[in-house]
């Protein structure tokens, strides 16, 4: 059964602790959303959702136009972050089961995905932890039963279940301490500012609201202001628009709380989301596909940091980063030596602090599972009946090829010219797909990543 630590104790946790903060490290907040879209915030774009806070917020850093989830669904994504390691090497490549879809449309077995993160990993809240941070988890946890276990101090609302089954009380499989809030987004932040506000030592807290997820559950007081205003871009569902309206109005609270306790300035913040938006809900023109997808619009995020005096205002790049970076430049800021870890990301710390304009890596995704098509396919995925099938991904410069393990099938685009991937190069340029796919294949050898060859006897061919 999970145990959640009441928030008065928190207290506890600092009973030995100086009235000031230690300010010669920052606190951290990292803002991992659930399922937010690279163009469902205004600082991306998007003229159909408002986000003023988060706006707001992303002026005062470094913004990433090619930022990147290291997966195109939650629970690896999430792995990934907290491990700061490749897929491969955790096991975590889906939400559970791997054999996803019907069997008689999946050629090959997939590989068996693991559902719980094991402990043998050395994750982040752990390591921060360790080094003098009281940590707290607010929101989404989806990796194991009780994040207690895995180095934070302090659970919010935070078990296994990847989604709520309702925002409004009773939540029924999410378990969180009740307060003056009823809407669930609302009573998250309500506990996490609670922290915020007794906590005396440097803090963590990885605020992960269920937001904006499904179920679809409007804030109706928030709908009309959107009833009202023109869809953009496939984006116009008013109930949802309330949701990500509502989200950013917590995110203002959570910074004008920080300002409360003088502890702004002295905070690092690192805001994106756990995969792209939800297709069908949202859309994010001109990227390909949504959730699920190893095309554009799976994985690439809306992603900064900010952190005064270190990390200049109104500043973007577009060097090309994935969530696998976070857990490093984290450590990096704390004053945390990251040399004894197995780490997959960088340090983003010279790219943050404008020392360095090139940072020229390939990055990789692997998904050696199913995952079904959304009802509707528009196009969007590379056939009807899988958003994904078992493949691997790199991208290095502007060129991103997909490999595809059941037909060997390969794609390549220059996202420089065609970011909605619908001009396939394979074919015309075959040089620059034989260098992607040996630095793919050398990359596979490197992390012992699973390719799954068995044939499914239950296969029958329907698309070739």
């Amino acid at each position: 059964m999970m145990r959640i630590i009441p928030l008065c104790l928190v207290l506890l946790i600092c009973v030995a602790c100086k009235t000031k903060q230690d300010t010669t490290i920052p606190n951290i907040i990292i803002i991992n959303v659930d399922d937010m879209g690279w163009k469902d915030v205004g600082f991306m774009g998007s003229e159909y959702y408002e986000t003023p806070n988060i706006d707001y917020l992303s002026s005062l850093g470094m913004v990433f136009t090619n930022g990147y989830a290291s997966a195109s669904n939650c629970a690896p994504s999430r792995a990934n972050l907290m491990t700061g390691q490749w897929a491969p090497r955790h096991g975590v490549y889906t939400v559970s089961p791997s054999t996803r879809g019907k069997s008689e449309d999946r050629k090959i077995i997939p590989t068996k995905n693991t559902h719980t993160l094991s402990p043998k990993h050395h994750i982040l809240p752990e390591v921060l932890n360790e080094n003098g941070y009281v940590t707290c988890h607010a929101g989404k946890w989806h990796l194991s039963d009780n994040p207690l276990e895995y180095g934070f101090d302090v659970n919010i609302a935070g078990g296994h279940n990847g989604l709520p089954k309702s925002y409004y009380p009773p939540y029924k499989n999410v378990k969180i301490e009740k307060g003056n809030s009823q809407y669930l987004t609302d009573l998250v932040m309500e506990n996490a500012l609670k922290f915020v506000d007794t906590v005396q030592k440097p803090f963590y807290l990885n605020y992960s609201p269920y937001a904006v997820h499904v179920p679809i559950m409007a804030i109706d007081s928030i709908v009309p202001k959107y009833e009202k205003k023109s869809p953009w871009k496939g984006q116009g569902n008013p109930q949802y628009a309330s949701m990500v309206d509502n989200l950013d109005r917590n995110i203002g609270l959570l910074i004008n709380k920080l300002k409360e306790r003088n502890l702004f300035d002295n905070t690092l913040i690192v805001f994106t989301s756990d995969n792209g938006g939800l297709y069908g809900i949202t859309k994010q023109k001109p990227l390909r596909a949504g959730k699920g997808s190893y095309y554009e619009g799976g994985i690439r995020e809306p992603f900064f940091f900010v952190l005064k005096d270190k990390i200049k205002a109104n500043t973007k790049s577009e060097i090309p980063i994935t969530n696998l970076d976070i857990f490093p430049t984290v450590l990096k800021y704390a004053g945390v030596d990251a040399s004894a870890l197995q780490l997959d990301g960088n340090n983003l710390a010279p790219v943050l602090e404008e020392d360095v304009q090139v940072f020229e890596r390939p990055l990789f995704w692997h998904f050696p599972v199913y995952l079904e098509a959304y009802n509707v396919n528009d196009n969007e995925n590379r056939d009807p009946l899988f958003r994904t099938r078992p493949g691997s991904v790199v991208r290095k410069g502007y060129w991103k090829l997909h490999y595809y393990f059941e037909d060997k099938g390969v794609e390549l685009y220059n996202l420089s010219e065609d970011i909605g991937e619908r001009n396939n190069l394979a074919e015309v340029n075959p040089e620059k797909a034989t260098e992607l796919l040996t630095l793919l294949k050398q990359w596979w050898k490197d992390t012992n990543a699973p390719i799954p060859k068995t044939e499914n006897p239950e296969y029958i061919n329907k698309i070739e």
